[in-house]
């Protein structure tokens, strides 16, 4: 196995720019929404024939074991070429989970049918009483014998009718005195009796997050994560792991890109004022992917990520949206137009790229929530 660490910076990004742009499907390239499994799963046993699927993973765990600084470089090559997102909820959120908590037996079982994709993972969490205010969660599981019983609704769960299992967490103790306190985190198979998905069209027209309903579904207590009620524990690590992700400087990166080919195709950079605006957000990405590092680095060196890691999702999310609102007003009247157009041998989809980072500052934690945390956590400011 390649020690990825033990390369210079210089060939290591030699090595990942060669294999995406060679590699990569072109037609995938900047997808201006979340592609579904088959549509990625080619490029995903390229990865995994490489040994590629999980780059922040330490190698015992099947992972490439990169450092901060090589970790950034495949970053950042992706972002180059366009690489869209795979069903990487299982390497981005709960292996890593399980890294770190899991028993010896589940980490044997699951994470090698997260790397491999045949587990794909969707989210459980909020709830339509429950979104913002994840501690008010209503969905419960009550223990009978070997197996806990399910009974409620998840709601704005990514492509879960394209995953095959769901991470969520559940209310196992409605009388704790805190409403934090009684929350446990389970690992559920999609194809137990008792779950309906039902896909939510949005206004792009994309199915792409699903309400998921619970009626007597029998979770066996082994996929229990953690201890009983102390769920939230594992909530809060994986929030952290989460709002690194949604943090990523991936969606503005591919947005800037996209805005620079538009911008290029229609000569806007003769115009000072569009060429002040597209630079002060160039700088915006730069200088949100200078910060993600630092968390990136804190990561891999398994410290805990603090309430400091909202200030990620907010600058990822807020950028990317200005980034749009600039790339539809460049475009014109063509910003009106849904679907792919030609810019110059360019295909771009403005209105799609714009409609895709609306809810961004709400998915989650909306941005007014990362906020109060940021008040109250890092700042101490009064309630």
């Amino acid at each position: 196995m390649t020690d990825w660490n033990a390369l210079s910076d210089e060939e290591f990004r030699r090595i990942v720019r060669d294999f995406f742009e060679r590699e990569y499907p072109p037609h995938l390239r900047f997808p201006a929404t979340r592609l579904r499994w088959a549509q990625i799963r080619e490029w995903h046993e390229k990865l995994l024939a490489r040994g590629w699927v999980a780059p922040a993973w330490p190698r015992e765990y099947g992972g490439m074991g990169l450092s901060p600084a090589k970790l950034l470089i495949f970053i950042e090559e992706q972002e180059r070429w366009g690489v869209a997102r795979g069903r990487d909820m299982g390497v981005q959120m709960v292996g890593p989970l399980l890294i770190r908590y899991g028993t010896e037996e589940q980490k044997r079982y699951w994470l090698p049918r997260i790397l491999t994709c045949e587990h794909i993972w969707c989210q459980g969490y909020s709830e339509p009483e429950a979104g913002s205010d994840l501690a008010s969660l209503a969905t419960r599981a009550v223990r009978q014998g070997d197996h806990f019983v399910v009974d409620g609704r998840k709601i704005w769960s990514t492509l879960a009718d394209d995953a095959t299992h769901m991470f969520m967490l559940v209310r196992t103790n409605p009388d704790a005195p805190r409403k934090q306190a009684g929350i446990s985190f389970l690992l559920v198979d999609m194809k137990s009796p008792g779950i309906t998905v039902r896909p939510i069209t949005t206004l792009s027209g994309e199915a792409e997050f699903c309400e998921v309903l619970f009626e007597g579904v029998r979770v066996p207590v082994a996929n229990l994560v953690g201890e009983i009620d102390d769920g939230w524990r594992m909530a809060k690590a994986l929030l952290g792991f989460e709002r690194l992700f949604i943090g990523s400087p991936k969606l503005a990166r591919n947005a800037l890109t996209q805005l620079e080919k538009l911008a290029r195709a229609r000569g806007l950079f003769a115009d000072p004022a569009f060429a002040d605006r597209y630079a002060r957000l160039a700088l915006d990405v730069a200088d949100h992917a200078a910060l993600y590092a630092r968390f990136a680095e804190r990561v891999r060196r398994g410290e805990p990520l603090g309430a400091e890691v909202s200030l990620l999702k907010i600058w990822a999310t807020e950028t990317y949206q200005a980034i749009t609102e600039l790339m539809r007003e460049a475009a014109g009247p063509d910003a009106a137009v849904p679907g792919f157009l030609d810019y110059g041998g360019e295909r771009l989809d403005v209105l799609g790229t714009w409609y895709f980072a609306r809810p961004t500052t709400i998915y989650g934690g909306s941005n007014e929530i990362q906020r109060n945390i940021l008040a109250k956590a890092v700042l101490e400011l009064p309630g």
